[in-house]
C-alpha cells in the first residue's frame, strides 16, 4: 500500500452502534455519540491546525508521547482491534490498543456505547499525557467534567453523559498532564454508568469476547483465494458501517470530508442512500454473510409501508427519518481547513428514480436464498410491486440522477436503467412465486423501459450509451450495464460503451463519473467505485490481464491500514472524500470475487 503524506491515513473501529476513526498516533480524531449520525465528540479530522494545538482544544482523545519519533500501526488479524505502537527518540515505546464491544452477551448481541482504551509500556521509560476533552454541539464547546472517586463525568447541554472508569490517575486526566505511567493502564469511555468491575477486568473480558467475535465472524465468510487479507478487511469496515439497531448502511462514517482541495464538495454521508446500501448488501452477501441484508430490508421494509404519495427518497436518517435539512457550522473549520463543514444532506430533496431499482434488487435475494431463515413470499412481493409501478410511471421523466446533480434535471439512463431492473426483478420474484400473470405483467414492463433505453440511450456516432436520453455526455454507471443484467459483456453495443467511458473518462489506472462541468466546475479527482465497475466489466469482456493490473493499483491506493475513502487524485495517489467509504469497500470485494482463481484451480 502507498504511503502517502496529507492522506487519510486512519483506521476504524465500531460495533454497528457507534464508529471511531484513529490516525496513525492512536489520537482519536472522530467519534460520533451515542449513534452513528450524532453529535461528534471527538472531531479533531475537522478542526484546524492552530485550534488543535491547545491541549484544551475540545474534541480531541490522545495519548501523547514525549519526545515522539514514529509509529507502527495495525488492526489485530481479521479483527476491528487496532494496535499502535508510539516510539519516542529514547528508546521508550508504548503500545495503545482500541475498540469498540461487539459480542454475544447473555443470548443477544452486546454493543454498547463504549470505547475501551489500552496503554502498555513497551520498552524504557516513556512520558506521556492523557488529552480527554468530549466536545459538544460540533466542537463549539467542551463537555463539563465532574470528578468522582474513579471516574470522571463528561456532561453536555441535552446530550447523552459519557463516563470515563480508569485506572490511571484521576487528577493527571483531567489536567493533562505529563507523567511516566509504572503499570498498564485502561481507559473505559462509556454512558454515564458504573463499571462494575476493576477497568482492567472490564477491558480483558471485552477484549477477548470481541476478537473472539470478529474472528469467527471472519470464519465464516466464503472469501476468494486470492485477495484474502484485503477482502477481509473490506468486510469489517462495511459491518462497522452499518447500524445494527435499524438495519440502516451509512455511506460513510464523515461528514464534510471534500471530494477535492478545496472544492466545496463537502457532503455529509452519515445517512442511509438506498443506491449505496444496494452495492454494500450485495458485497455482504457475495460473501455469505446474510444477516446484514435482512437486516437491511426490515428497514427499508419499514420505508416503503410509509412511502408517501410521491415515492422514495433517495437518503434517509438511520432511524428512518425523512427530513435531513442541510445546514453548516461554522465551530469546525473542515478537513485541513477546507470548510465548509455541513450537517444534514439537501440530497433528500432529491427525485433521483434509481432509487426503486435498488431497493428490489436489495430484496431479490429473499425469494432465492434457501438460506434465509424467513424468505420473500407474496406479502413482500405485493410491496415491492407498489415500487415497481412508480419506476414504470417515472421512467422516463427527469431527476438529479446518481451524481445527485443540484442545478440540473435530465432523464438519466441508468435511472431508467434501474427502474427496468426493477421490472426485470419483480418479473424473476413472480415466477418463482409461480404468479404466471404478474410475472407477464412485469415482463411487458421491462420490455418498454428496455426498448426507450436501446432507441434513446444510444449514441451511433460514439458506438456507446449515454450519461441521458438524446444527449452525447458519457457517464461510468453505464458500466454496471452488463452486472444488473441488461446485457451480454460480448454485445457490441456494450463493448463500445466500455471503450468509450475508459477513452473518455480513464486518467491512468483511475474512472472519473463524467468529465463535463456540474454545479462545482469539472471534477478533479477520480471515483474510486467506478474505477471498480471499470474493472469488473473489463473482466466480464474477458480482458483479464488489465483488470488485474489496474485492481493490484487500486488495492495498492489503500491507506496502510487497507481503507479506501471516495475519491482518489490519480495524480499523486491521495485519498480524497468521506471515509471508509462504503461503496469502495464493496468495489474491493466485488472485483476480487470476480478476478480470483478458484480454490480448486489455485491448490
Amino acid at each position: 500500500m502507498q504511503d502517502q503524506s496529507n492522506n487519510l491515513d486512519l483506521g476504524i473501529i465500531g460495533n454497528c452502534q457507534i464508529a471511531a476513526l484513529i490516525d496513525s498516533r492512536a489520537r482519536m480524531v472522530w467519534a460520533c455519540w451515542p449513534q452513528l449520525d450524532a453529535d461528534p465528540v471527538f472531531c479533531r479530522l475537522l478542526q484546524s491546525d492552530a485550534v488543535q494545538a491547545d491541549p484544551d482544544t475540545p474534541g480531541s482523545y490522545a495519548v501523547e508521547l514525549d519526545r515522539f519519533s514514529h509509529s507502527a500501526q495495525r488492526y489485530l488479524r481479521n479483527t476491528a482491534i487496532i494496535e499502535t505502537t508510539l516510539y519516542d527518540d529514547q528508546d521508550g515505546a508504548v503500545r495503545i490498543t482500541d475498540f469498540a464491544p461487539r459480542h454475544a452477551y447473555l443470548g443477544r448481541m452486546y454493543r454498547p456505547i463504549m470505547l475501551l482504551r489500552r496503554i502498555e509500556i513497551v520498552a524504557g521509560a516513556p512520558r506521556i499525557r492523557i488529552l480527554l476533552r468530549p466536545a459538544h454541539d460540533y466542537a463549539a464547546s467542551a463537555r463539563n467534567r465532574v470528578r468522582g472517586s474513579n471516574h470522571i463525568r463528561y456532561v453536555g447541554d441535552g446530550e447523552h453523559t459519557m463516563r470515563l472508569t480508569t485506572d490511571a490517575s484521576i487528577s493527571r486526566v483531567i489536567d493533562g498532564s505529563w507523567f511516566v505511567p509504572d503499570r498498564t493502564l485502561h481507559l473505559i469511555l462509556g454512558p454515564d454508568e458504573s463499571v462494575t468491575e476493576s477497568p482492567a477486568e472490564c477491558f480483558r473480558t471485552n477484549f477477548d469476547a470481541t476478537s473472539d467475535y470478529w474472528q469467527n465472524w471472519s470464519r465464516g465468510l466464503s472469501i476468494p483465494f486470492e485477495w484474502q487479507a484485503a477482502v477481509i478487511r473490506a468486510a469489517i469496515s462495511l459491518k462497522l458501517c452499518t447500524f445494527e439497531d435499524t438495519g440502516a448502511v451509512v455511506a460513510a462514517v464523515t461528514t464534510s470530508l471534500p471530494e477535492a482541495a478545496d472544492s466545496g464538495r463537502n457532503w455529509d454521508y452519515r445517512f442511509c442512500w438506498l443506491r449505496d446500501s444496494y452495492f454494500v448488501v450485495h458485497a455482504l452477501n457475495r460473501l455469505g454473510a446474510t444477516k446484514t441484508m435482512e437486516a437491511y430490508l426490515g428497514y427499508i421494509t419499514a420505508l416503503v409501508a410509509d412511502m408517501p404519495a410521491d415515492g422514495l427518497q433517495p437518503v434517509y436518517a438511520i432511524n428512518g427519518d425523512a427530513d435531513l435539512t442541510e445546514r453548516t457550522v461554522d465551530s469546525l473549520a473542515g478537513y485541513r481547513d477546507m470548510g465548509p463543514v455541513r450537517v444534514g444532506n439537501q440530497a433528500y430533496e432529491q427525485i433521483q428514480h434509481d432509487v426503486y431499482g435498488a431497493v428490489v434488487l436489495s430484496a431479490t435475494q429473499l425469494f432465492f436464498d434457501e438460506r434465509l431463515a424467513n424468505p420473500g413470499g407474496p406479502a413482500i412481493f405485493e410491496r415491492l410491486e407498489i415500487l415497481g409501478e412508480q419506476a414504470v410511471a417515472v421512467h422516463d421523466q427527469p431527476d438529479a440522477g446518481l451524481w445527485e446533480y443540484r442545478g440540473r434535471k435530465r432523464v438519466h439512463t441508468f435511472s431508467t436503467l434501474m427502474c427496468w431492473a426493477a421490472c426485470d426483478r419483480l418479473a424473476h420474484i413472480a415466477q418463482q412465486l409461480a404468479l404466471g400473470d404478474r410475472a407477464e405483467y412485469w415482463r411487458a414492463h421491462a420490455d418498454t423501459i428496455r426498448g426507450v433505453i436501446e432507441r434513446e440511450a444510444w449514441d451511433e456516432d460514439q458506438q456507446a450509451y449515454t450519461e441521458s436520453l438524446g444527449r452525447p455526455e458519457l457517464d461510468a454507471s453505464l458500466l454496471m450495464m452488463h452486472e444488473l443484467g441488461f446485457v451480454a459483456a460480448d454485445d457490441p453495443r456494450f463493448v463500445g460503451t466500455v471503450r468509450a467511458i475508459g477513452a473518455a473518462l480513464k486518467r491512468g489506472h483511475h474512472l472519473f463519473r463524467y468529465n463535463a462541468a456540474d454545479d462545482f466546475g469539472e471534477p478533479e479527482n477520480a471515483f474510486n467505485i467506478c474505477t471498480f465497475w471499470y474493472i469488473e466489466a473489463l473482466s466480464a469482456m474477458g480482458e483479464h490481464a488489465e483488470a488485474r493490473e489496474m485492481f493490484e493499483h487500486i488495492l495498492d491506493c489503500r491507506n496502510p491500514l487497507g481503507l479506501l475513502s471516495e475519491d482518489i487524485n490519480p495524480d499523486d495517489l491521495n485519498l480524497w472524500g468521506n471515509f471508509p467509504q462504503t461503496y469502495s469497500m464493496a468495489g474491493i470485494i466485488n472485483v476480487a470475487m470476480r478476478l480470483s482463481r478458484s480454490w480448486e484451480d489455485a491448490l
